[in-house]
């Protein structure tokens, strides 16, 4: 199937060729759900044929039209029934002489519907944790070239203390290391409606399995071993809405995790910052009106994508939390957009931030600048403790590094160097308790970042072990 199988002369979803890669959107295509759907009801049928309900011969049939899949005769029937699932059965059943009349045995809509969700859910959270695994170790590689990368630390949006380049990028890969083991859990217990009939009891599945020597519950449990799925031992009519309101808080914490980065990068792409640049192609367009732009499209598309997908819980919670007695229809129309939509956003969002890490320009000049800039106000904290064993006052010292502090301020803000060292160095006072050169020393920032790096080393060692 082509990338660009549409047309541009009627409405289409910009998750049908912008974003999002051509395998997500196979997964969540209609020819997909539709073989999916074949799939369950084979596995059904298979279950059947060992309770001896149904023969090998009509197994061998739905198996033999399983994948010719006919979505205009199917939408066709839908036109006359008015509902979907009755019309793919009847599509498939036209095709299958032998075994047609057996199809959906025993089974109501969301037997068929909520497997398939599942089904789909599955491949799209394999989908999604591949993308993370690539990300966490080229995070990983990140951290191990720039553990002692001696940078400033902002808090506020101040400048603070210095921290290192690596530790930064562990800040981002802790969260999504988070971010992993949730998704992964949701996908070890994602699991299907299994096989209970109408409202969930099995009445239909026990009266037809009568007298054979199987229970529906062993047909139910043969028949989601068949899909390869786990089924819920309790269900309504469909399963729990409160699985798809985990889903979708499990794909929004991550896409806060990379928003968070995102944002970040951007800010440090600005000029007055100036450390980090987003990768920029040879022909790339910053402005349509501004030529000399180099705005960062990527990480602000992540930004954007990343807050739609924070708001496709509240649905989920709606479609959980007012689920009324065994079923209501209420949630079907949304669940066919955001869980698809949701899967989507978030795997543009993960691929944007892998292609941008791999590819970022880290600007070490502007880093320096940086650090020769505000490093020195964070240094002054290291001769205050010296001054103090030394004998010195405390209150006296802070007093005395506050006045050289506000003129460096000063200076900064006028476009100066930073004159802190200069004026701690020559200070009569600091200098009845330390030597200038003392002070000197002391004033250099660059190792003043504590145990950042080795703890970032040991976080990138332990992500490519457990990875």
């Amino acid at each position: 199937m082509s990338e660009q199988s549409f047309h541009h002369n009627t409405y289409i979803s910009v998750f049908t060729w912008r974003y999002g890669s051509p395998q997500m959107r196979h997964v969540w295509s209609e020819e997909n759900k539709r073989r999916l759907m074949r799939q369950v009801w084979i596995a059904l049928a298979r279950a059947q044929e060992e309770a001896g309900l149904v023969t090998a011969a009509q197994v061998a049939d739905l198996e033999a039209h399983a994948d010719q899949i006919d979505i205009p005769r199917a939408q066709e029937i839908e036109r006359e029934t008015r509902h979907d699932v009755m019309a793919e059965i009847r599509a498939f059943a036209e095709q299958c002489p032998v075994g047609g009349r057996i199809i959906h045995w025993g089974a109501t809509s969301a037997d068929v519907n909520d497997n398939v969700y599942a089904l789909r859910i599955h491949a799209s959270l394999d989908r999604l944790l591949d993308g993370m695994r690539d990300l966490l170790l080229t995070l990983s590689e990140k951290i191990r070239q720039t553990a002692a990368w001696p940078v400033m630390a902002h808090t506020h949006i101040q400048p603070a203390e210095p921290t290192t380049l690596g530790y930064r990028f562990a800040v981002y890969a802790q969260d999504l290391w988070h971010d992993w083991q949730t998704l992964s859990h949701l996908k070890q217990t994602m699991k299907g409606k299994g096989f209970k009939g109408a409202v969930g009891t099995q009445a239909s599945y026990k009266q037809i399995l009568k007298d054979t020597g199987v229970s529906a519950l062993e047909m139910d449990q043969r028949a989601m071993e068949f899909l390869g799925i786990k089924g819920f031992p309790i269900a309504t009519q469909t399963y729990s809405r409160q699985q798809d309101l985990r889903l979708m808080n499990g794909l929004a914490g991550l896409a806060s995790s990379l928003h968070k980065f995102a944002l970040d990068f951007r800010i440090l792409q600005s000029p007055p910052f100036g450390e980090w640049a987003e990768p920029f192609g040879k022909g790339q367009v910053g402005s349509s009106a501004m030529p000399f732009k180099r705005n960062p499209i990527n990480t602000e598309n992540i930004c954007s994508l990343a807050r739609y997908v924070a708001s496709l819980p509240a649905v989920a919670w709606d479609n959980a939390s007012q689920a009324i007695l065994e079923r209501s229809l209420d949630d079907s129309a949304n669940r066919r957009i955001f869980i698809a939509e949701g899967f989507l956003a978030t795997e543009e969002i993960l691929r944007r931030t892998l292609r941008i890490i791999k590819g970022m320009v880290l600007h070490d000049e502007g880093m320096k600048r940086n650090m020769a800039t505000y490093g020195p106000f964070a240094a002054s904290e290291k001769v205050l403790m010296a001054l103090v064993q030394q004998g010195g006052s405390r209150q006296d010292g802070h007093e005395w590094l506050r006045e050289a502090s506000l003129k460096a301020w000063t200076a900064v803000q006028r476009g100066q160097p930073n004159p802190l060292i200069e004026l701690l160095a020559s200070d009569e006072r600091l200098l009845n308790y330390l030597e200038s050169s003392e002070i000197r020393e002391m004033m250099q920032a660059d190792g003043h970042t504590g145990t950042a790096a080795e703890r970032a080393l040991n976080f990138a060692l332990m992500i490519e072990n457990e990875i």
